[in-house]
C-alpha cells in the first residue's frame, strides 16, 4: 500500500498534465496554469527538504570530525548567512515576494561580492581540465580525430583576437580559408546538426523515462524495484 498510492498519484498527476498540454480544448488549457503553480509548491517544499538535508549532512560530518570539518563549517554559516538575509530582506524594505536582485540589498551584494567571484575563479579552473582533457581526446590517431582535432584548433583560434590576425592577410577570393569564415561555418553546421542530434537523444530518453514512471515501470524513486 505504502507504494501502490504514490504509483498511482504519479499516474494520474502525469497523464493530467500531458492531457493538459496536448489538448487544446477545455478544461485541458486552464489545467495546465493549475498544474504548474502545484509543482512550484512542490519545488518549494523540495527546497526546504534539501535545505534540511545539507544542515543534517554537513552537521553528522562535523560531529564525526571529518577532516574538511573547517569547510563544512563555512557551508553551514554561510547557508544560513545568506538564508537570513534573504527572509529579513536585509538592505531593503521587507515586503512578501520582494525581488532579491534589487540594487542595495544585502543579498545582492553579498552574491556580487562573495558567490560571484567564487563561482567565476572555479569555472576558470575547469581551463586546466579541459586543456588536459582534449589533449587525451584530439590526439591524432585516426581520420576522425584528425577532423576533431582540427576543428577544435580552428575554434579556439576563432574565439581569440590571434585567429582574426593570422590570415587577416588572405584576399577576398580565399575568404573560406579565413579562420573567422571556418570558425562561423562550423559553429552553424555541423556543431549545430550535433547539438540538435544530442537535443533529440535527450527529448527520447525524457519521453521515454517519463512514460517508464506514468505506468509504474521505473518505481526506484520509491526506494525499492517491488512493489
Amino acid at each position: 500500500m505504502k507504494k501502490r498510492v504514490p504509483l498511482i498519484i504519479i499516474f494520474c498527476v502525469g497523464t493530467l498534465f500531458v492531457l493538459a498540454i496536448f489538448l487544446p480544448f477545455p478544461p485541458f488549457p486552464a489545467m495546465e496554469g493549475e498544474v504548474s503553480v502545484w509543482f512550484d509548491i512542490l519545488k518549494g517544499f523540495a527546497f526546504v527538504l534539501g535545505g534540511g538535508n545539507l544542515i543534517r549532512v554537513t552537521a553528522d560530518k562535523i560531529r564525526k570530525g571529518h577532516p574538511d570539518r573547517f569547510y563544512l563549517w563555512v557551508t553551514l554559516v554561510g547557508f544560513f548567512g545568506m538564508l537570513v538575509v534573504g527572509l529579513l530582506q536585509l538592505g531593503g524594505p521587507i515586503a512578501p515576494g520582494g525581488d532579491f536582485t534589487t540594487e542595495g540589498l544585502w543579498f545582492r551584494r553579498i552574491y556580487d561580492g562573495i558567490f560571484a567571484p567564487c563561482m567565476a575563479a572555479i569555472f576558470s579552473t575547469l581551463a586546466f581540465f579541459v586543456s588536459s582533457a582534449a589533449y587525451r581526446a584530439f590526439r591524432a590517431k585516426n581520420r576522425e580525430a584528425t577532423i576533431l582535432l582540427i576543428a577544435a584548433f580552428v575554434i579556439l583560434l576563432g574565439r581569440t583576437p590571434l585567429g582574426n590576425s593570422l590570415t587577416a592577410w588572405l584576399p577576398d577570393f580565399l575568404n573560406f580559408l579565413k579562420i573567422p569564415w571556418l570558425f562561423e561555418k562550423i559553429l552553424m553546421y555541423p556543431n549545430t546538426a550535433g547539438q540538435r542530434a544530442i537535443l533529440i537523444g535527450i527529448a527520447l530518453g525524457i519521453i521515454s523515462n517519463s512514460l517508464r514512471l506514468i505506468l509504474g515501470v521505473e518505481r526506484s524513486y520509491l526506494g525499492g524495484e517491488r512493489s
